[in-house]
């Protein structure tokens, strides 16, 4: 019996250590995993994880369009780390002024009103966010040291542990990972916001 589903907003050069811890432990604990990307008018396209010595071990087949769910439709959102949520961020005109029309953005710009949904980020995943500063605006968080810049830009308390960023920081509902050698920490404390 499902408790519901997780949805893992992903698209190439995503972390390769996340991708499978989320598949062993979200069904293990009794969630399903379900992938969500922009699709550009495809019925699935196959993202590849960022190569270890020149490797990719891991391909990812997405068939649910972003554009086509709602962030309702999941107990929790996690935007995976590495690369994938920069290449999300792209829209392919812009206007000077405007927001960010990237069909993810919009989705997070949803997601962050569901009051319901915990929505989560580990490493560099808080690049999304980062997209439209009311996203993060005044949250607390933490994130990889080379995005740090990035995120206070846009608006975000990273949270410091002496001259380290905190491995977890929870603000509200949204849960956010330094990087993922704290893959576990999160996923649990993931489960446990989602279960309060």
């Amino acid at each position: 019996m499902s408790k519901g589903k997780i949805g893992v907003i992903i698209e190439e050069h995503f972390d390769a250590t996340e991708f499978k811890r989320f598949n062993e432990f979200f069904p293990e604990h009794g969630y399903e995993v379900e992938y969500i990307s922009h699709l550009w008018g495809n019925k699935e396209l196959k993202f590849g994880s960022n190569p270890e010595n020149d490797i990719i071990e891991f391909h990812a087949t997405v068939t649910t369009e972003i554009n086509d769910v709602s962030p309702s439709d999941y107990k929790g959102i996690i935007c995976i780390g590495a690369y994938a949520m920069d290449r999300l961020r792209y829209q392919v005109s812009v206007k000077k002024g405007q927001k960010n029309q990237a069909p993810a953005v919009e989705f997070l710009r949803k997601a962050v009103t569901e009051n319901t949904v915990k929505l989560g980020t580990i490493c560099h995943s808080l690049w999304l966010f980062c997209a439209d500063p009311d996203l993060l605006k005044n949250k607390k968080v933490t994130c990889a040291h080379n995005i740090i810049c990035d995120v206070e830009n846009a608006g975000g308390d990273v949270v410091y542990e002496g001259d380290v960023t905190a491995d977890l920081v929870i603000d509200g509902n949204l849960i956010t990972g330094k990087h993922p050698g704290v893959v576990e920490e999160f996923m649990v404390a993931f489960i446990a916001e989602i279960e309060k």
